[in-house]
């Protein structure tokens, strides 16, 4: 971009710990207001409590043990419009929902992998994405482990959900499904991957907002975008105050 056209800013949102289904709502709100044309790309980084959330491709069988013992652990189950099946999210998993314009639905899903690849490669890990077998593989793995999901819904050229890296979490919950409809897949995390002795600067796990701050640059560049951090009050909404 020259200096007489710079890119277009992507509004950039940390949002803390947020319910799924606040969020849901967050998303809607801010979508309305892109189609407007009130706010620029937003993307918002935080975390979920425990929550499986059931994608539109789910199918049956994906949640074998039944949503009684599922609710006995303190997980939610929530029901979503994004693509892809089912996926759990928890403390410790980077989830962020980019919403903003977009012309090719493929395009951009491959955009936010390539993205991820980039930012888990500045933590010394080797990771890639798997489009050639197909939707199910979508998302980023290292080796033939699974690291981040992404899932996406696009409507009248906007996007929303996006993705959930597993930084730091507790990896035992997606033993109790079928995740993203793969049976027998194993999942790590970028704590698991530094154990296993990959080659990096430094053993030690990053915090949530580093790691955050290297992914929403990598995805800034992917997206030929600047990006530029606000608050709430900026984006013209508020959280719900628990009763």
């Amino acid at each position: 971009m020259s200096a007489c056209n710079p890119p277009p800013e992507l509004w950039i949102c940390h949002l803390g710990t947020v319910p799924y289904r606040e969020a849901l709502n967050i998303q809607a709100r801010i979508r309305t207001r892109r189609l407007a044309g009130e706010l620029p790309d937003v993307l918002l980084l935080l975390e979920h409590p425990p929550t499986y959330t059931v994608g539109r491709r789910a199918g049956a069988g994906e949640l074998p043990l039944g949503e009684d013992f599922y609710r006995a652990q303190g997980i939610e189950i929530m029901a979503t419009d994004r693509g892809g099946r089912v996926t759990y999210h928890g403390p410790g998993q980077l989830v962020g929902y980019p919403i903003i314009r977009v012309q090719d639905v493929v395009g951009h899903v491959r955009a936010l992998e390539t993205a991820l690849v980039a930012a888990l490669a500045d933590e010394g890990i080797s990771a890639h994405s798997r489009t050639a077998e197909g939707p199910d593989f979508t998302g980023v793995w290292v080796a033939e482990r699974k690291i981040a999901s992404i899932g996406v819904h696009v409507s009248r050229a906007v996007a929303t959900h996006g993705f959930a890296v597993n930084v730091d979490n507790d990896l035992e919950p997606f033993s109790w499904i079928v995740p993203c409809g793969l049976a027998g897949v194993q999942m790590t995390s970028v704590a698991r991957e530094l154990l296993r002795g990959v080659p990096t600067a430094s053993a030690q796990c990053p915090s949530l907002e580093r790691f955050g701050a290297c992914v929403r640059e990598r995805l800034c560049e992917r997206l030929e975008h600047m990006g530029r951090e606000v608050g709430m009050e900026e984006l013209g909404i508020a959280m719900a105050v628990p009763a």
